[in-house]
């Protein structure tokens, strides 16, 4: 309910400021490219100051100039000089403003009514929402969260800067990583060749590892994980869609301590076994690691978690296992192809908004079985390729008894990480070591043995 008190109230505006910034076109049409990064022509209140700033533009536009003759002579072209105030009203604009020299401080007074007028339209639209009761609730927080992200992101207009102003920005930002002694701009994944590739996991990034089934990608992903928290401290989310979060940290002990999965899974541990588990266990304890592991989780529950993981806890990576088992919004009679693009594209818009990396695990087709796939084999949709920045695929040939030892299980097996698209950097592959009995990835130089 609206209170009385508001009831009956003028939406916000100032009407000086808006005819003080007509006024100061008028003195010097020059200025438009200043207004220009905070205002557009809805953002007056007045409708014949929309028309009139709409004909200023339409007149710098073409060339002309912008004085109270060629402004008076276009409205009336263009039929709109009587609702715009009349040629009178017009030459009053610049009788309010000496000089354009203030603009920019009128053109911000004017933005600031525009957002006030705007989050005023989107609180009547949610509270009809609200009372909407066939809209599912859920859906109708996410919308307004989309409509309050889109009054920051309309705010911010572009515009041009000069490159004096950009380079010592520039300098700053290189002596704070010199003095960092940190050789990576994003989040380190652990693996040295892949992060000497793309200088970690970089903010705003949209991030696919694809694999066929059983050759590792979970594993992969929580390897990554754990180096980022558990060594490194970064807080990390982790959307577990097809495990439990019982097994995925179990996988994680067994990690972490180097105890056999198996054993650890049926129990059968020896009592040196509890030293390393103990460690292992208080090592996770304290990592900034944030599971999440619901079941069917759709779209817009996995993005208003995402946003609560980072306003509440600041993670600073998002990792998704995996993209398929997504519910999509949309509903269940659009095809399945159209659902996963609808997925992936909510995916990069979500990194953009957040400004960090989230990295999507996804499912390769059959096609690629018995060789390393390419961008043309991930599965359902084309989209996914084209919205990522960095694509990589895990690889490896299926075991045989050749990488069985019956006295010590199975051993090591090389896997290929193949880097086959990133957008600011090569591509490549980087081979690291898969240890099966601790179900985790290592780097290629470490001892496989």
């Amino acid at each position: 309910m609206i209170p009385l008190e508001l009831k009956d109230k003028i939406p916000p505006h100032n009407n000086d400021a808006e005819m003080a910034t007509l006024g100061a076109l008028l003195l010097d049409s020059e200025s438009l490219s200043v207004v220009l990064r905070y205002l557009r022509a809805d953002d007056f209140y007045k409708l014949a100051h929309q028309k009139i700033f709409t004909a200023i533009i339409t007149l710098f536009e073409a060339g002309s100039g912008v004085d109270l003759l060629t402004l008076t002579e276009e409205l009336r072209s263009e039929g709109v000089l009587e609702s715009s105030g009349g040629s009178a009203y017009v030459s009053t604009l610049t009788s309010v403003v000496p000089t354009s020299a203030n603009v920019e401080y009128y053109a911000r007074i004017v933005q600031e009514g525009s957002i006030r007028r705007l989050l005023l339209k989107i609180a009547g639209e949610m509270v009809a929402s609200a009372h909407d009761e066939s809209l599912n609730g859920r859906a109708v927080i996410e919308e307004a969260e989309k409509k309050i992200f889109a009054v920051t992101d309309g705010q911010q207009k572009g515009q041009y800067r000069v490159a004096r102003d950009i380079v010592p920005e520039a300098i700053s930002a290189i002596e704070q990583l010199y003095h960092r002694k940190e050789s990576y701009t994003g989040v380190p994944t652990g693996f040295t060749e892949l992060d000497n590739m793309t200088s970690g996991f970089q903010n705003s990034e949209f991030i696919v590892i694809g694999a066929r089934p059983s050759v590792g990608k979970t594993a992969l992903a929580l390897t990554m994980a754990a180096n980022m928290s558990v060594k490194n401290k970064i807080p990390v989310g982790f959307f577990t869609l097809e495990m439990s979060e019982m097994a995925l940290m179990n996988r994680l002990i067994a990690s972490e301590s180097r105890i056999n999965s198996e054993k650890l899974r049926s129990g059968m541990l020896k009592p040196s076994d509890f030293h390393n588990l103990t460690e292992a266990a208080g090592r996770i304890y304290e990592a900034p690691l944030y599971i999440d592991d619901s079941p069917n989780m759709k779209l817009l529950d996995l993005r208003a978690q995402a946003r609560r993981m980072l306003s509440k806890e600041g993670v600073k990576i998002i990792f998704v296992d995996y993209i398929g088992l997504i519910e999509p919004e949309s509903k269940s009679n659009v095809p399945r192809h159209e659902q996963v693009a609808e997925i992936s594209r909510s995916l990069k818009s979500l990194a953009r908004e957040m400004e960090v990396p989230i990295v999507c695990l996804s499912q390769v087709g059959r096609q690629s079985e018995g060789k390393p796939p390419t961008l043309a084999d991930l599965r359902e949709s084309g989209s996914i390729e084209q919205d990522a920045d960095v694509v990589m695929f895990l690889h490896r040939e299926r075991e045989t008894h050749d990488t069985e030892d019956r006295s010590r299980g199975p051993l090591n097996i090389t896997t290929e990480l193949i880097i086959a698209k990133q957008r600011n950097g090569p591509i490549g592959t980087v081979p690291i070591i898969f240890i099966p009995k601790y179900t985790r990835f290592e780097n290629f130089s470490r001892d496989s043995g």
